[in-house]
């Protein structure tokens, strides 16, 4: 048995001393290595010799297994760096080639959100407005109709800038853009029709649903005899755009301090389209936006006579839209930086 290890041996380092290609080394691992190769044959056969006969047959079976595993692996590396030799040589520079591009950036998710979102509402007659991101209170709250005892405030824990009061109370960062809502009433005569887009913030936990630093956008229309007919058509043509025409649109009573009455759009849910599953809790519906007729006492606070003209307004988080749209769970992803992720968009 030691003789035909031996012969083994011989064999095998002569002819791997042949090969000259991956192709014939694999061949040769196979034949000398593999599990029918005749040096497992005999690993395999120890069990019929005796102690003896096992102990000196099976220390010099595996230590030849060892060695001809070592000379697979040489000859392997050898094998390649001769091949990447070869292969420098053969290597040409052709200076005519074009030089290899840099990778072109693009515009982040949320802003191509605001942009489109942005340009369906001007194709409707809006104007694009602004504001300040450090308001004062009465903007922000009072002039809403929501009063320093108003539980709505408990709804968005503000971050308060440490400065002295003015006429216009305290200044915090902005809870919403309806705050530049009540400066458009107050800088603007009828008629109105108005988008303001900003960031907001709120002093709250963040989660796959809430940040603290996000971007709202409201809008306003003024006019004699404007009706809640109007704000359906306005709002139902902007998700026919945004989201395509084949969603179906919902609406339903909820309260906004802001308008009376107040009401709730949703979308069918863009990922079970109406059936029911996680992302839309089986309700096969997804909320998008608040919105209603604008109440009497925001349009007074504005100088405008709700006797004489009619007022709708609404609000969305820009975050939530490519949520629903793409069917996005966690609203985090847009700004962790995460190329992979951004690439998509």
């Amino acid at each position: 048995m030691l003789n035909e290890i031996e012969k083994i041996k011989t064999e095998a380092l002569k002819q791997l001393g042949g090969t000259d290609n991956a192709k014939d080394l694999e061949a040769w691992r196979v034949k000398y290595l593999g599990k029918k190769s005749p040096l497992t044959q005999i690993l395999r056969g120890l069990a019929g010799l005796s102690i003896e006969e096992r102990k000196a047959v099976g220390a010099a079976a595996n230590q030849l297994k060892n060695q001809l595993e070592n000379a697979s692996t040489e000859k392997e590396t050898s094998l390649r760096e001769a091949q990447l030799k070869t292969e420098a040589q053969k290597e040409s520079v052709d200076i005519s080639l074009p030089g290899r591009p840099y990778p072109a950036g693009h515009v982040h998710p949320i802003t191509k959100t605001i942009n489109e979102v942005s340009d369906i509402f001007v194709s409707m007659g809006f104007q694009i407005l602004g504001g300040p991101d450090v308001e004062w209170d009465y903007y922000n709250f009072e002039a809403l109709n929501i009063p320093d005892e108003h539980p709505a405030r408990d709804n968005m824990s503000s971050f308060w800038i440490d400065a002295p009061s003015g006429e216009k109370g305290k200044q915090l960062l902005r809870t919403h853009t309806t705050a530049i809502t009540a400066r458009t009433l107050e800088n603007y005569e009828p008629p109105i029709r108005a988008v303001e887009v900003g960031k907001c913030y709120r002093y709250e936990a963040t989660d796959a649903t809430h940040l603290n630093i996000f971007h709202h956008i409201d809008g306003i229309a003024v006019d004699k005899g404007i009706t809640m007919g109007d704000l359906k058509g306005v709002l139902y043509e902007f998700a026919r755009r945004y989201f395509g025409g084949e969603r179906k649109v919902r609406f339903r009573v909820d309260y906004f301090p802001f308008v009376e009455p107040g009401v709730e759009m949703a979308i069918e849910c863009t990922v079970c389209k109406g059936a029911g599953c996680r992302v839309c809790k089986n309700s096969g519906w997804l909320e998008i936006l608040g919105a209603g007729m604008t109440h009497p006492y925001v349009l007074r606070r504005g100088g405008i006579d709700p006797e004489e003209y009619g007022s709708f307004a609404f609000g969305m988080g820009i975050e939530r839209l490519p949520m629903l749209r793409y069917g996005i769970e966690d609203m985090r992803l847009f700004y962790n930086n995460d190329l992979r992720f951004l690439r998509q968009f």
